[in-house]
């Protein structure tokens, strides 16, 4: 398998983020399905020139996030029920736009009211 990920080495992202969201996206996404066997640690560790311990940790986060699950000799693999799916990206986007706020220097407090403004304001498209 082949993997469509890379790392940005000039991004002030951390490569675990980097790395752990791109995998993220591929599992909500379905490009890579449910019981797909994720390369080793020390494989895709080589191919993006990254050390095995930045690779080790983005597999701990994704199998928190219940994206992946990891077994001796089995190694990781995409284990991501629907509903898992759709939170795991919504938690992912929510990510990204804390990062994003904060980096226009805006305060958590000003995130919080932004949020609950969006709330009040969106409708409620496909909801119950």
């Amino acid at each position: 398998m082949t993997l469509t990920v890379r790392i940005d080495t000039t991004s002030p992202v951390p490569h675990y983020e980097q790395l752990r969201s791109q995998l993220a996206a591929l599992v909500t996404a379905g490009t890579l399905p449910d019981g797909e066997r994720l390369p080793t640690v020390r494989a895709l560790a080589h191919d993006l020139g990254i050390a095995p311990g930045t690779v080790a940790r983005t597999y701990r986060d994704l199998e928190a996030a219940g994206l992946v699950t990891t077994r001796r000799r089995a190694g990781t693999l995409v284990t991501a029920p629907a509903a898992t799916l759709d939170r795991a990206a919504v938690t992912e986007e929510a990510r990204r736009f804390v990062r994003l706020a904060r980096d226009h220097g805006l305060t958590d407090a000003e995130v919080r009211d932004a949020i609950a403004a969006e709330l009040v304001l969106s409708p409620r498209i496909g909801c119950g």
